[in-house]
This record gives structure tokens, sequence and C-alpha cells, in this order.
């Protein structure tokens, strides 16, 4: 009779240290707490400019105040030196499907896209 109770709690023991390697390995490999490592850290400005707004509509900025050119830039980053109304509005029309309020989005980020867009509508670059 001892020798199951010694077998039962081996084997509680044994899935307990199973569990518990299993959840640090899976923490290791830089699961959920690396998702978030993509994403623009920080909040949104309390006015729109141009970083935001390009931020905001997933369009890649060459800002000017750089030391070497525009034309440079563009190359090494493939970005270009100047957006677009058509990429504008592309954008906006992409971000606005997939968080648009009546299909479960958020209403405030819904209407800092608006935002962006009539900001670069406004002070194309």
């Amino acid at each position: 009779m001892a020798s199951v109770m010694a077998l039962g709690a081996g084997a509680a023991v044994a899935a307990f240290l199973g569990r518990a390697g299993l959840v640090a390995w899976r923490r290791s490999r830089g699961g959920v707490g690396s998702m978030g490592k993509a994403f623009y850290k920080g909040g949104f400005e309390p006015k729109m400019n141009k970083k935001e707004a390009s931020l905001i509509l997933s369009l890649k900025l060459v800002l000017l105040e750089s030391p070497i050119s525009a034309t440079q830039c563009a190359n090494i980053l493939g970005s270009e030196r100047s957006i677009t109304k058509d990429k504008v509005r592309k954008a906006h029309r992409k971000l606005m499907l997939l968080n648009h309020p009546d299909r479960g989005g958020s209403p405030y980020l819904a209407t800092k896209v608006n935002e962006a867009k009539e900001f670069m509508d406004k002070n194309p670059l």
C-alpha cells in the first residue's frame, strides 16, 4: 500500500514539474512577450504632425532634416520622397476596413486614422 502512495506522489510531482518546465520553455521562446516589439511604442501626440500621420497610415516618410539628401534616404530606406494622395487614400481605406467601429473597431482609432488622412491631404509632402 505504501508503494502505491509513493508512486502516486511521484506521478503528481512529475506532472507539476513537467508543467512548470513547459511554461518556462514557452516563455523563453518569446511567445506573447515579444509580440508587441513590432509596434510603435508611445501614445498619440496632442497635435497631429507629419511623422505621426505617416506612422498611423503606415506610410514610409523621409524627413528632410537628415544630413544626407532625401533621394539618398529614399534609396537606402526604400521609401519615397513624396507620398501621393492615391497612396494616402489606399492606406486610409485599408485601415478603415480593418478598424471601422461598425465592424467592431475602436472609434478612437478610427478618429485618429481619419485625422491622419485629413492632415496628409491638407499638408502634402
